[in-house]
Order: structure tokens, then C-alpha cells, then sequence
């Protein structure tokens, strides 16, 4: 099954917080967009695996993605080696992306600046016809996605482009809430982490607000780029 667009992210949820407004804009295209999270988000302040299983199935259903599938890394503690990079390298090759968005180059949670480098990596690694993969007995393609896009989460990092998701932000805001274990909660009895405050709740809004603002838009995500961005004319720019 070839896709358009396959987002990574460390944990479940954090391909929603970041880039799920543009998933949700391009699949109205209709684009093909698939989701492959790394970990069970396992470590989670609040929640269960089966809670987060759970949930972002349902964030599944809401954005309308053609596939989500999850790789069971070890939350906190996979690795960058040849390991986890060839189990990157087969999802590459078994769904042939033109595009990757994956996690934030830098970030308050250790996984995703790791995470960002994994996969990136990873989509150099699986153009190269000497790594030879096999997925169900069968051996596979190399393929290289066009472009790699890293997505912004807790840091406040300047990005390269925005998308405009107005129109999208409250498809957005309900594929975030999907993660009811998560986020902001006034009757929950769990622990406090920085993500379960009402503040971090409103800042996924008002950020996407305030990079909209900035370029002429009412909601807008933000991404950062590996190499330089190419238009056909200067009337492609918005």
C-alpha cells in the first residue's frame, strides 16, 4: 500500500499535537497519509498501554488515516542504532511515502529529538540498495522519501514553513482530546505532568494561532526542513 504522507511520531499523540491539523488538510486533498508511532508511550505519567492503544485508534478514526501502526520500541530508551533503524527503514519501504514528517530536531522530552534523528536517518539509509529487508518473506524495494519534515512540539522553535490549517484546527483539537488519559482533566485523581495542565491544553491552540497571525492566516502548524525548500514561481508562495 503506497501512502502520500507517513507521519512518525515516539509516542501515540505526539504526531496529533504537532502536524495533525496538516494530516487532516491533506487527506480532504486526498492525500494518503499512514501514522507509525514508535512506542506504546509506556512511561506516560497518566493512562496504560491499552488506555493509549485505546485512544489513539480512535484519533485514527477522527483524522480518517489510511493505517497507524506501532513498532513497540522501548519508551525512554530506544536507540539510534542499526536495530531500530532497519525497523524504520521496512515501514519506509513497505508504505514508499513521497513525504515523511516526523518529530521536532529538539525537545523538553528526550525521545523526540532522538526520535526526529532516528527516522530521519533511517529515510537516507533505506534509499540505499545495499540494505537489504524483507517484510513477510518478501524482499523489499529500496525507497527513499522526497522530502523530510519535523514537526514542533514543546519548544518554541522558529520553523522553516507553516501550514495553513484553517478550517482544520478543530479536527485537530479533537484528535488531541481523543487522548482523554493525557491531557487536562479537573476530575482526575492521577499525577500532575507538564503536559496535564489546562495551560499546555489551550497552548496547542493558541500556538497554532499565533503562527497563523504571523503569516496572515487564522491557525497555522509549523515545520522545520533538512534541506532548502523549492517553488516553481514566486506566485506559489502564500
Amino acid at each position: 500500500m503506497k501512502l502520500d504522507i507517513l507521519a512518525f511520531g515516539a509516542h501515540p499523540d505526539d504526531v496529533e499535537l504537532g502536524c495533525s491539523g496538516t494530516i487532516a488538510k491533506e487527506i480532504s486533498l486526498g492525500k494518503k497519509v499512514g501514522i507509525i508511532d514508535l512506542t506504546r508511550g509506556e512511561l506516560g505519567t497518566r493512562g496504560s498501554v491499552e488506555i493509549r492503544n485505546s485512544e489513539s485508534a480512535k484519533a485514527s478514526e477522527i483524522l480518517g488515516v489510511t493505517v497507524r501502526e506501532n513498532l513497540d520500541m522501548r519508551d525512554g530508551f530506544f536507540l539510534n542504532d542499526e536495530a531500530h533503524q532497519l525497523k524504520i527503514i521496512e515501514m519506509i519501504r513497505k508504505y514508499q511515502p513521497e513525504m515523511v514528517l516526523c518529530n521536532a530536531i529538539s525537545d523538553r522530552h528526550i525521545d523526540h529529538g532522538k526520535g526526529s534523528k532516528l527516522v530521519s536517518d533511517a529515510c537516507f539509509l533505506s534509499g540505499l540498495v545495499k540494505i537489504e529487508t524483507e517484510l513477510n518473506g518478501e524482499k523489499q524495494k529500496a525507497w527513499r522519501p522526497k522530502v523530510v519534515y519535523h514537526y514542533i512540539q514543546w519548544q518554541t522553535i522558529e520553523p522553516d514553513f507553516a501550514v495553513d490549517i484553517t478550517g482544520y484546527m478543530d479536527k485537530k483539537m479533537e484528535s488531541v482530546l481523543a487522548y482523554s488519559s493525557q491531557f487536562y482533566d479537573p476530575n482526575s485523581k492521577e499525577p500532575v505532568s507538564p503536559i496535564t495542565s489546562k495551560n499546555f491544553l489551550n497552548s496547542v491552540k493558541y500556538r497554532a494561532q499565533d503562527l497563523g497571525r504571523l503569516v496572515g492566516v487564522e491557525y497555522a502548524e509549523g515545520f522545520t526542513t533538512e534541506r532548502y525548500l523549492a517553488v516553481n514561481s514566486l506566485g506559489d508562495l502564500k
